[in-house]
């Protein structure tokens, strides 16, 4: 029987996670930070500058470049998107996911938006 840890081990070892410095760099590369973080807890927790808002139940949707319902950035396959979530447990899963459909540059930031903010402020 799969366990949702089982799952999770298996997403981190596709993902590069980076730290929030090294998704700072990268985003100034031209990636994009996906804060997946419902209402309540971006409202409770805080805004992360920048960062595109796509609630987790819309992700795949809105960055597969094949979907009608895609963001204008989602452009093709070789975005890179840092997914972010409150402690990063989520958003390795929604990154996963983006890599099963082709966004082979998909991950998400270690530590999530707590350890974003603990670095930066």
């Amino acid at each position: 029987m799969t366990t949702v840890n089982d799952l999770l081990a298996a997403a981190r070892v596709r993902l590069d996670r980076p730290d929030p410095r090294r998704a700072a760099e990268l985003v100034r590369q031209g990636a994009y930070l996906v804060d997946t973080r419902p209402a309540w807890q971006r409202a409770e927790e805080g805004e992360l500058p920048g960062a595109l808002v796509i609630e987790r139940n819309h992700i795949e949707w809105r960055l597969d470049p094949a979907s009608d319902a895609r963001i204008p950035e989602a452009v093709d396959h070789d975005v890179t998107w840092i997914v972010v979530c409150s402690e990063g447990y989520s958003s390795s899963l929604a990154a996963a996911s983006l890599q099963d459909l082709g966004l082979r540059n998909a991950t998400d930031l270690d530590g999530g938006y707590r350890a974003w903010r603990a670095t930066f402020g």
